[in-house]
C-alpha cells in the first residue's frame, strides 16, 4: 500500500485526491523556488501538461504580491501552497511533521543572496517559458522585478534576524538519512515519488540553483551516503525533466537546464536595472507586498506575521534613508553646478 509521505508506516490512500478529471492546470513560479520544482516535478510525474508563467498573473498579484507557487486548476480559483497542490494533483496529504522537517532541510537559504553578481546571474539564465518572443521578452523583464522581491526579503531578513550558521549544514538532512535507511523502495513513498520525495527534493533543487554551504555538505558528509543514494535515484527517474538542477552536482551526472537565449536574458537584467534605477519605488512597493503577506499569515495565527513586520519596518527605514541620501546627492550636484556657472 502506498505512503502518505508521513512516516514509512502509515497508509494513506485515503488522503489523496482524484485528479483524473483534470484538464487544464496553470502555474505561476521560477524554478529556483523548492516548493515550485515540487509541483513541477508532480505534473512530470503524472504526465500533465500544463501552462505556466514567471510572473504572477493579476488576480494572484492582487491578493499575494509575487509569492509561489501559485495554481488554477480547469480555470478555477488560484491557490498558493505546494501541499495542497500536490493534493489536488492527486498525491498524498504531507502531515505538518514532515512539512517541518522538509522546511528544515532548507538550512543555508540565505546564503543564496551573499554575492549579489550570483544571485542576479542564476536567475538571469532561467527563463520565461513563453513560445512567442513578445511575451516571452516582457515576461523575463517583469520576472526580474520579483527576483528584486526576493533578494530584498533575504538581504532584510539577514539584517533583521540575524543568521547564524550551524556546525554542519549537513546536520538537517540527519533525520532524512534516518528515513532512508527505512525506505522499503526506492523512494520514501515505495517504489514511485510521492508528496515528500517531491517536496524534498524541490530543496535539493534549489541549493544546487544557487549553491550554498548545504549543497558542499551533501556532497561531502560521509552520514549522509543514504542522501546521496535517494538523490541518485530521484534523478535517474525525472532523467527526462528539463529542470535539474542537481545533476551537475550529483550522480548519476548529467547536464543541467539549458540557459536562457541571450536576448531572455537581455530583457531580465533590463528589468533589474530599472528596478534598481527606480530604487526607492521598487523598495517602497516590497514593503507594501510584504505588509499584505504578515496580514494573510497574521489571519493565520502564525509568528511569521511578526517577522514580517519587522522585515516591513526595516525596509521603510532603509527606503527613508535610500531617499534621504539620493536627495543629498541631488542637492550635492546643484550646489556644484551653481558654484560652476
Amino acid at each position: 500500500m502506498a505512503s502518505c509521505g508521513l512516516s514509512p508506516t502509515r497508509a494513506v490512500n485515503e488522503c489523496k485526491l482524484p485528479a483524473n478529471d483534470i484538464t487544464k492546470i496553470k502555474l505561476y513560479g521560477n524554478d529556483h523556488s523548492p516548493w515550485v520544482q515540487a509541483i513541477m516535478l508532480g505534473l512530470q510525474e503524472k504526465g500533465m501538461e500544463y501552462t505556466s508563467s514567471t510572473f504572477p498573473p493579476l488576480e494572484v498579484f492582487k491578493k499575494w504580491g509575487p509569492m509561489m507557487p501559485a495554481a488554477s486548476i480547469d480555470d478555477g480559483p488560484w491557490f498558493l501552497e505546494s501541499k495542497e497542490i500536490l493534493q489536488r494533483l492527486g498525491y498524498s496529504l504531507v502531515s505538518e511533521e514532515d512539512m517541518l522537517a522538509v522546511r528544515r532541510s532548507w538550512s543555508g537559504v540565505m546564503h543564496r543572496a551573499d554575492y549579489w553578481p550570483r544571485f542576479f546571474g542564476e536567475f538571469s539564465l532561467a527563463s520565461d517559458p513563453n513560445d512567442s518572443f513578445v511575451p516571452r521578452f516582457v515576461g523575463n523583464f517583469l520576472r526580474a522585478l520579483t527576483i528584486l522581491y526576493f533578494f530584498c526579503l533575504i538581504r532584510f531578513g539577514v539584517i533583521a534576524r540575524g543568521y547564524q550558521d550551524p556546525d554542519n549544514h549537513g546536520d538537517a538532512f540527519i533525520e532524512w538519512e534516518n528515513r532512508f535507511s527505512l525506505m522499503q523502495g526506492r523512494f520514501l513513498a515505495g517504489d514511485k515519488p510521492d508528496s515528500v520525495d517531491l517536496l524534498l527534493f524541490g530543496i535539493v533543487q534549489c541549493h544546487c540553483s544557487i549553491p550554498v554551504p548545504t549543497l558542499f555538505d551533501l556532497q561531502s558528509d560521509t552520514r549522509l551516503s543514504r542522501t546521496r543514494e535517494w538523490i541518485g535515484n530521484m534523478q535517474a527517474h525525472f532523467s527526462n525533466y528539463g529542470s535539474l538542477y542537481s545533476n551537475i552536482y550529483f550522480a548519476p551526472h548529467a547536464p543541467g537546464p539549458k540557459p536562457a537565449k541571450g536576448v531572455d536574458q537581455f530583457a531580465f537584467w533590463l528589468g533589474i536595472i530599472i528596478g534598481i534605477a527606480c530604487l526607492p519605488v521598487t523598495i517602497a512597493v516590497i514593503a507594501f507586498f510584504i505588509y499584505r503577506l504578515s496580514n494573510l499569515f497574521n489571519t493565520c495565527g502564525s509568528d511569521l506575521s511578526f517577522r514580517l513586520m519587522e522585515l516591513q519596518t526595516l525596509i521603510i527605514i532603509y527606503t527613508l534613508k535610500i531617499i534621504m541620501y539620493i536627495n543629498l546627492i541631488i542637492l550635492q550636484v546643484f550646489v556644484f553646478m551653481i558654484y560652476q556657472i
